[in-house]
């Protein structure tokens, strides 16, 4: 057991950060990703025994940060929105410095992208080398490519936007 608790902090310190980023990606709310956060390193500390290292174990924690993002996506769908929530946004948004407004409008244009695109441009920008994120992804490397370059293209138009107003 104690091998297993040595093993799961460890990972846990190499994975958590990139993982924080894949969350805040797709939720754009730092108390949310946090709880994704930890939903997604419960079901690895619970199936650290069935990793059968096919795969890296950074490839199998983002597989399963993705699947719980997504289903937290679809039960938030079928929720109805807080009114509050804009709000919140508001206020958190003026306690930011102007980098940080910047990294946070970065993060609300990622959101407005697909889930796919999502997924992707959070691994690039955790620095994830091009054969694990087509792994992830489940796509080919050439084909990822393009996909980035389209990504990022879409992510500019959306950030001018908002710098214009």
């Amino acid at each position: 057991m104690a091998a297993k608790e040595a093993a799961f902090k460890q990972i846990f310190e190499a994975n958590s950060k990139k993982i924080y980023h894949l969350c805040y990606g797709y939720t754009g709310d730092d108390d949310a990703a946090n709880d994704l956060l930890q939903d997604t390193f419960l079901k690895v500390w619970q199936n650290l025994d069935k990793f059968r290292n096919q795969a890296q174990i950074s490839t199998w924690i983002y597989r399963i940060a993705v699947n719980t993002c997504l289903t937290y996506l679809r039960s938030e769908k079928r929720q109805a929105k807080d009114e509050l929530t804009p709000l919140i946004a508001e206020t958190r948004r003026e306690e930011l410095s102007e980098k940080n407004e910047q990294v946070a409008l970065l993060y609300k244009c990622i959101s407005k992208l697909e889930e796919t695109e999502r997924i992707i441009i959070t691994m690039v920008l955790d620095e994830l080398p091009y054969p694990e994120i087509a792994d992830i992804s489940g796509i080919s490397e050439g084909n990822l490519r393009v996909k980035i370059h389209r990504i990022k293209q879409k992510l500019t138009d959306l950030y001018n936007q908002y710098e214009r107003i």
